[in-house]
Formats: C-alpha cells, structure tokens, sequence
C-alpha cells in the first residue's frame, strides 16, 4: 500500500503549488476521530424521528475508498486523525497496538494527535507507536515527567503547519489534560498533562505572527463541552477552528463561538468531517463544513486495505469471531444515562455477586452498538466484541462504604456529568448501577442535584455501611473504589470482569439487557444522547 517516493514527492509538489492568477483555490481538510480501531464496518445507531435507527458504517477499507475518491477529485486535501486510533479492540489489545500502524500508513494521514487513551499501554509504547507512524504528530500538553513534579521537554512537537496554495495553515494540538483522572493511572505514568489555557495563546501567536500562517487550526482531543468552553475564552483569539475529538459527538454544523467554530466528527469511522476553505489573494475568504457518513453500502472497500487487513488479523480471527452469547435486543452505549451494553454487565456481576449491595460499571461512551442478527434470529456477542464493549480486562474488586459517601459521590459524578462550567465536565456518561436507585436533577445546582437514593428499596442511611463492587482501576490508591475515596475492607476478587461476563452469558445466554431505569433525572428525558447544552446543537 505505500506510495513509491517520486508519486509522494509530486502529491506533495502539487499540494504547495501557489495558484495562477487570482483565481481562488479551494482546499480541503479532512478529519477522522476516535476509531478505536474498528477495522470492518459495523452497525451504527442513528437517532431519527424520535427513536434509534441502525446502519452499517464505518471500515478502513471504506474508509480508504472515500479517501481516494477526495484526493482524486482535490489533490490539496490534508487529513487528520485527533486520537484514540490505538485502542478499543481484540486485535490492538493482542498487538499492543501494533496491527494498527500498518493500516494508518496505508491511509497515508498526514497529521495525528494523541488521544486520552493511546498510553493505554504505557508511555513507552505509545511513543513507539506514534513516533513509528509516517505522518506528523502534534501535542503542545503532553510533557515528560522528570519526577517530583518538574516539567520536561514536550513529547511532541506542539503545532505542524501546512504549505498549500501559497498560503500556510497551522495546526495546533491539545490533547485531555484529566488523563490521570478519568483513567487508571498508571496508564499514564512518566507524563504530565497540562491545561490548553496554558500555552495556546503563546503558540497562537508564534502561528500567527511569526510563521505568519493565514489559518489556524487546533486538533483537540478534549471533548466537546471543553472545546466549546476553550473557544469562548480569550486566550483562543486568533484560533479559526476547533478541530474536536474525544466524546463521540457528532456535529453537523460547526459551533459558533466567540473565537473559533467547533466541530467534532462522530467515532469508529462512521463519520469524516470535511473542511473546505477558499483561498483568494493568499487569504481563506470562505470555509464550509460538512459530516460525511461512511456508509458500507455507498463506499466498496478498496481491494489493498481488505488485504492489509486480512493480513493483520488473521492470526487472531478464531478468537475474535468465536460466539461467546447471544442478546435479544441491540446492544449499544450511546445515551448518557442508561444503556443496554451496562446493563448487561451490571447483570453479570449481579450473577457473579448476589450478595453485593451495589454493582457499578464506570460510564464509558466507546463500544459501537450490535444490532445484526445472525441465523438464530438473535444478536451474536463475540470474542472481538466482547474487546470492543471492555478493551481493558479487570480485576474485581470489593469493599464498605457509609452511605454519606455514597451521596457525596453521587454528586461528584454528577458534576462531572452535567456540570455547567464544561471545564469542569469529564469526557464519559453517567456511571451505571444496579442494586441502588437514583432520582436526581441533571441540570440542578452543583452539590444539590441528588433528590433521592434507595438501596435495596429502602431510603439511603447516611450511617449505614453498604457493599460496593467495581473494577480496580490500577495505579489508583488502595483505598479507592470507582473514584470513591475513603472506601474500608477494599479487597481484590480472585475474578476478572472478562471471567464473569464470559460465565454469565454462558449461564444465561440469550440475554436481554432492558436498562431498569436505576438512574432517573427529573428534568432530562432517558434518551438524552448528550451532555452538550446552551449551544444550537443535536447529536443525531
């Protein structure tokens, strides 16, 4: 799939090129975010006329199709990838990442940023993978740990700039700063994160004034609320576009803020975002913005990729093909409070842990839905999915809290949810539970959102020690649980959460996993598909 040197050296030839005359040129960016490594295509939840929708989209062979066809018809388009491309499947968890790489040379991006999840495995690892990446890679948040807290050197080069039609365009990157709290945090040990407030107006400037760039560009991996929130601020001024990632939403039509637009193009290659600019005079006198859905149906997969791919997997694909269970209803992740796929967790560790008063699974947003049946007239559940819905396997861990904890907790997460400042939001859902029942108000005041608490159907006792089991996030003190801190008796399982759900759906297979509306806000409906408000926004 790689391109001989010459036919690399003309592309880029062309890509430069000052346009003749006056006439304007018109060049385009392309942006694809938070893949997760879903090779194939795969079933995709669309939210139409007030109810979910599945299609097939997505595929790095579609993918590679609608690539050409962009650079065939416009060679002066420049594509990005903003992070998390190195996990959330089968095949990078057996690689390490490193099946991965091959595919994301042969699609030929010309610029990555890392995402919250790339130290996955490790610092080391993840600057092996990128840095044996063909394309450039910007992050101006990411440093070395030198220990003790002091600051190294930057990982990354911080801004990359593109040279075409005359003009320059500069691209910027930040990536989630809150790395070390939303994920374990060990992950991302030897790194230290730093706010974008920090530096951008500095690196801005240096783009602006001295580079002399007529169009600046930040890739972000920081989530939507949070670019919505950076684009506001003062110290983006001079900032054209928000190029987004992290949360999975899916903007139609950029944002308008007080300095910067924002636009954040879906996951899993369901979507591209494409950036048109216009350029007259050596300025960009005109931009326009659409989200393109890769539809397996409309995109055939280019013959090279499938080949690549095949080649990549095939160790693997007994593994990843072997049916582990059977759902009766689609499996998806994508509203904010509940969802099938942690129902069906919390179902199995209730399986597992009967005698447990509260079951928790930590409110991720990543996992493509399954909603395709196979000839048992039911929805096959996979090895490979079973990596897709927790690419991380985890050990079970247990211990006592008092029930003021619990209601303190309860409304941090919230907070962390649907806080109004974005800057003070993380990049997940809500957290899911089973055994305890919750009214709250979403958008309430800070700390006064928890209207009530049942569990085991009576009133929450502040005084009361309650049960608790989560996964053990590892690097996180021992005495703490799911970000409860404090917590008495924390004792590690002799269990994995990939052990259970494995005998729960051998147990039990079909399941059907009807979310029981444990978690229930007084002022948002259960299908809320996003945490993103104040702005003209729908995720659809």
């Amino acid at each position: 799939m790689r391109r001989p040197r010459k036919r690399m050296q003309k592309r880029m030839q062309k890509r430069t090129e000052a346009p003749e005359g006056q006439k304007p040129v018109r060049v385009t960016i392309l942006q694809t975010t938070d893949v997760h490594c879903q090779i194939h295509p795969h079933d995709e939840l669309f939210w139409e006329d007030g109810k979910s929708v599945f299609r097939k989209t997505g595929g790095y062979g579609q993918l590679a199709t609608y690539l050409a066809q962009h650079r065939k018809a416009n060679p002066q388009t420049f594509v990005i990838d903003t992070g998390d491309m190195f996990q959330g499947s089968r095949l990078s968890v057996k690689t390490n990442g490193k099946a991965i790489s091959p595919i994301l040379d042969a699609l030929q991006y010309d610029l990555y940023l890392p995402g919250n999840w790339e130290v996955i495995y490790g610092k080391r690892t993840m600057q092996t993978l990128l840095g044996g990446l063909q394309g450039p890679k910007v992050c101006a948040n990411m440093y070395h740990d030198l220990g003790e807290g002091k600051r190294g050197e930057l990982i990354f080069p911080p801004y990359h700039i593109w040279n075409v039609a005359g003009i320059k365009i500069g691209f910027l990157g930040y990536t989630d700063p809150l790395v070390p709290i939303r994920q374990s945090p060990v992950y991302s040990k030897g790194i230290i994160y730093s706010k974008p407030e920090e530096n951008i107006a500095h690196f801005v400037d240096v783009l602006r004034n001295q580079e002399q760039c007529a169009f600046v560009c930040v890739v972000a991996h920081l989530g939507l609320s949070q670019q919505i929130h950076l684009a506001n601020q003062d110290v983006c001024a001079g900032v054209d576009y928000i190029l987004g990632g992290d949360t999975h939403e899916r903007v139609r039509v950029p944002i308008v803020c007080k300095h910067a637009k924002v636009v954040e193009p879906g996951a899993f290659g369901s979507f591209v975002g494409r950036l048109t600019l216009t350029i007259e005079n050596g300025k960009v006198v005109a931009d326009e913005y659409a989200l393109d859905e890769i539809s397996a149906s409309k995109y055939k997969p280019a013959k090279q990729m499938e080949s690549l791919i095949a080649q990549v997997e095939n160790p693997f694909e007994a593994e990843i093909e072997e049916v582990l269970g059977y759902s009766t209803i689609p499996l998806y992740r994508y509203f904010v409070i509940e969802n099938t796929i942690d129902t069906m967790i919390l179902n199995a560790l209730n399986f597992a842990l009967p005698d447990v008063d509260i079951k928790l699974s930590n409110g991720f947003r990543f996992c493509p839905p399954r909603s395709t049946r196979d000839e048992t007239g039911n929805i096959p559940i996979t090895g490979g999915y079973l990596y897709d819905i927790l690419p991380v396997d985890s050990v079970l861990r247990t211990a006592n809290v008092t029930g003021r904890q619990i209601r303190e907790w309860l409304e941090k997460e919230l907070n962390n949810v649907f806080a109004k400042d974005a800057s003070e939001r993380f990049g997940g859902w809500l957290i899911k539970f089973k055994g305890m029942q919750l009214r709250f108000y979403a958008f309430g005041e800070k700390g006064k959102r928890v209207q009530e608490v049942k569990i085991g159907g009576q009133e929450l006792d502040p005084e009361k020690v309650y049960s608790v089991v989560a996964c053990e996030r590892e690097g996180d003190p021992v005495d703490t649980l799911c970000r409860i801190k404090n917590v008495q008796q924390p004792r590690n399982l002799p269990m994995t959460l990939y052990s259970v759900m494995k005998e729960y759906w051998n147990a039990h297979s079909p399941v059907t996993p009807t979310p029981e509306r444990n978690a229930v806000a007084l002022d948002a409906p259960e299908t809320l598909l996003t945490q993103v408000t104040g702005v003209d926004y729908q995720f659809r």
